[in-house]
């Protein structure tokens, strides 16, 4: 469905929904939904509060508001992202009156304590818990809440085209040194030492990387490379992963969590328990362009498929107007 045929439908109504700058990417994609967005934002800046930001084009339906001011706000849904936006920041910001408004809590992320048998901190049937990925969804512990998934969109530039010239893998993960085995950073290395990778992010520059990009830059110099390495172990599917394959690049990872099932071996790339066995395929597709190129297709076309924009707002715009036009989170889903 096309966006703009919301905005035909004189009886649309768009709901008035606050949430906290949490993840850049995704709130981006997120604001895509047609709705208007309100992010709270302090002089500091601070974590949650970042407004808009990021060198994103931001749509005329994002709204930056003081936190002093949000208790004044008429809203239709709260959306929390973190721990910290559910246990403090609404008793810090909100009304105890938007405190019993719709509420939907997106969970970002698997859980970290324990793989199986961590409860999830919201335990209410009231409120909507949406994860971005089935795997995240079978692994938590969800209680009560309701719970439904809602898988990533993604949009990239239309003009960008994979051309796979570069001899050489591209690794984009923030952090990595900090973060450690959890995502890879001993499996980067070692893969490294054998395969040319460039790693790109936040903090790359501490692993001998490139140094981090606007999203927009990235994709730009994406398209270059032979193909997208992910040496996470354990984490969501990220936003990286599903833009370098809506630009076309052969995927390389893991065989863990959501990268199971969005990589299928052949078609767009090839995922395994085995990073040795990664690191053979990464040689062969340096070796071999034409295999790239065949990848290339498999990427671009399961992109748009499961990971179109269009899709993702669609679901999110569902999900949103059911949780405010019904009583309780459980009747939405």
């Amino acid at each position: 469905m096309n966006l703009d045929q919301y905005e035909e439908n004189p009886q649309y109504l768009r709901k008035k929904v606050l949430t906290w700058h949490v993840h850049g990417s995704y709130l981006y994609y997120l604001t895509q939904t047609p709705h208007e967005f309100y992010l709270p934002v302090r002089g500091d800046r601070s974590e949650g509060y970042g407004g808009l930001g990021g060198g994103l084009s931001w749509g005329p339906n994002v709204h930056e508001i003081d936190v002093d001011q949000v208790s004044n706000l008429d809203l239709d849904c709260i959306i929390f992202q973190s721990r910290q936006n559910y246990l403090k920041d609404q008793y810090e910001i909100l009304s105890p009156f938007q405190r019993e408004i719709p509420r939907i809590y997106l969970e970002h992320d698997p859980p970290r304590e324990h793989p199986t048998d961590t409860r999830h901190i919201v335990d209410d049937p009231e409120i909507l818990l949406v994860h971005v990925t089935p795997f995240n969804r079978l692994m938590w512990d969800n209680g009560r809440t309701p719970t439904c998934v809602i898988e990533h969109g993604v949009v990239t530039p239309p003009n960008l085209v994979y051309s796979g010239e570069f001899d050489r893998g591209i690794v984009v993960v923030n952090n990595l040194k900090q973060r450690g085995r959890r995502l890879g950073a001993d499996i980067f290395l070692e893969a490294r030492q054998q395969v040319p990778l460039d790693l790109y992010g936040i903090s790359a520059d501490q692993l001998g990387g490139q140094g981090n990009l606007g999203l927009f830059e990235l994709h730009e110099l994406e398209i270059y490379y032979r193909f997208f390495f992910n040496p996470i172990r354990y984490t969501s599917l990220g936003l990286a992963v599903c833009e370098a394959m809506m630009l076309g690049l052969p995927i390389l990872g893991l065989a863990t969590t959501e990268m199971a099932t969005a990589i299928v071996n052949g078609v767009n790339g090839f995922v395994d328990t085995s990073p040795d066995r990664l690191i053979d395929w990464m040689k062969e597709l340096i070796a071999d362009r034409i295999l790239a190129s065949e990848l290339s297709a498999g990427a671009y076309q399961i992109a748009r498929e499961r990971f179109g924009i269009e899709r993702f707002a669609r679901d999110w715009d569902r999900v949103i107007r059911l949780a405010t036009e019904h009583s309780s989170a459980a009747a939405a889903i």
